[in-house]
């Protein structure tokens, strides 16, 4: 008896955790629920804690925190007809888990359908403007109408866009190759119209220099004349002056001054009578020649 007892105890206790198991659950602080019955939604649970519902309902768990949408990278034609890859992201929170089931029924549903839908709307915006709007203040006016357009999508969803960009945009490899061969090429025209322009200025100043060169050494080279020929002229007229004053020092003068140019080298040779006029002060200091000595 004991044991039979001790028996249906225990399938008691078997069957109550089983319909613990089955018809308890926890909701977290992060998570809101839906529970369904045979797949219809009878109601939503938001607030954490233990719940409970019958055996043949089931949950479907939320997250209700920031979740993160980043569909695949996008080509897109800008109005000028410019191909430009574009990345762009969005940051949403399910505020309506019941219209978000009904709608998409999970977050991977979601993540493809709702990833379209932003892929279209930055290409179907983003063609009405060109490449160079996408660097200009203008960027700001792109995103706020792309944001405008995929929020009203949004509430169809049963979510909330908190944040919404465009994270990167470039060029696709082949037109950047394009490109920056392009500006390489204008570069380069660039430098040699540089480059030429500055030998032409160049040679204009070397010209314009040696003109001025020209015409300075012919100003030094004239007043270099000058003042020599005022120099001799002083010098001529100091030395006849000299005459004047004494002329047989002038004399003595004159001598010793062709002393020094003939006698200056080491190798000179006279070959003079040693009666002549150019020893005649080697004989006499007055300078008398030996027949004027003679004739004295």
């Amino acid at each position: 008896m004991n044991r039979l007892i001790a028996a249906v105890i225990g399938v008691v206790v078997i069957g109550l955790g089983l319909l613990a198991m089955t018809t308890l659950f926890v909701v977290r602080q992060t998570e809101q629920v839906i529970v369904l019955q045979f797949g219809d939604p009878l109601r939503v649970i938001r607030e954490p804690g233990l719940n409970a519902k019958l055996p043949w309902q089931s949950v479907e768990t939320f997250d209700k925190r920031v979740l993160g949408l980043d569909p695949p990278t996008e080509e897109l034609i800008l109005s000028d007809q410019r191909r430009i890859n574009v990345d762009s992201f969005a940051r949403y929170r399910i505020i309506d888990p019941l219209r978000f089931y009904q709608t998409v029924r999970t977050a991977a549903a979601f993540d493809d359908r709702f990833g379209r839908i932003l892929n279209a709307t930055v290409r179907r915006v983003l063609a009405m403007y060109d490449l160079v709007d996408m660097l200009s203040p203008a960027r700001d006016e792109i995103m706020g109408k792309i944001r405008d357009e995929v929020m009203r999508s949004a509430g169809d969803f049963g979510i909330e866009i908190v944040d919404l960009r465009i994270g990167r945009t470039e060029l696709p490899e082949e037109v950047s190759q394009n490109v920056f061969a392009r500006m390489r090429s204008e570069r380069e025209r660039e430098a040699n119209r540089e480059r030429a322009e500055g030998e032409e200025v160049a040679r204009r100043i070397r010209a314009q220099a040696d003109r001025q060169q020209t015409v300075i050494i012919a100003e030094a080279q004239r007043e270099a004349e000058k003042l020599r020929g005022d120099g001799e002229a002083t010098r001529t007229r100091i030395l006849a002056e000299a005459f004047n004053r004494d002329p047989a020092f002038f004399d003595f003068y004159r001598t010793l001054e062709a002393y020094k140019e003939t006698f200056h080298a080491d190798d000179t040779t006279l070959v003079l009578s040693p009666d002549s006029e150019f020893f005649r002060f080697f004989g006499d200091a007055m300078g008398r020649s030996a027949r004027q000595q003679r004739e004295r």
